[in-house]
């Protein structure tokens, strides 16, 4: 397997985590995706939000998960990117009800790939 090939699918091992975190808010799937200083910037309600990782995933604690109420799974990834250790993917999912789209900047460690910065837009209407 090339190393390109390896990176891929470490990476898409990273955004399945996230991607399972979120649909059925498990915090601990997130905390393994996210490196512990990772922050999460879009707009909310017409505000630019900056949202330290412990505060976002208070907040996929306190509510319901998606599983839980039927929600779809509708999650994918859009496109991957990835030059040497660094890597951009964008991804899109429904959570609680809106259509996000999100720019996942990612980098490689020892034991493989981690999400260090989220950039998200929602759609309020699915």
């Amino acid at each position: 397997m090339s190393k390109n090939a390896s990176d891929l699918e470490l990476i898409t091992k990273t955004i399945q985590l996230y991607f399972d975190g979120m649909y059925h808010s498990d915090v601990e799937k997130l905390r393994k995706a996210f490196h512990p200083n990772a922050n999460l910037y879009g707009y909310l309600e017409g505000e630019l939000a900056l949202i330290p990782l412990d505060n976002w995933l208070a907040h996929v604690r306190g509510v319901p998960a998606p599983f839980e109420n039927g929600e779809e799974y509708d999650m994918r990834i859009v496109s991957t990117d990835v030059t040497g250790a660094v890597a951009t993917v964008k991804v899109a999912d429904l959570y609680i009800g809106r259509r996000f789209t999100d720019y996942l900047s990612m980098v490689k460690i020892d034991d493989g790939w981690v999400i260090v910065n989220k950039t998200f837009h929602y759609d309020p209407e699915p």
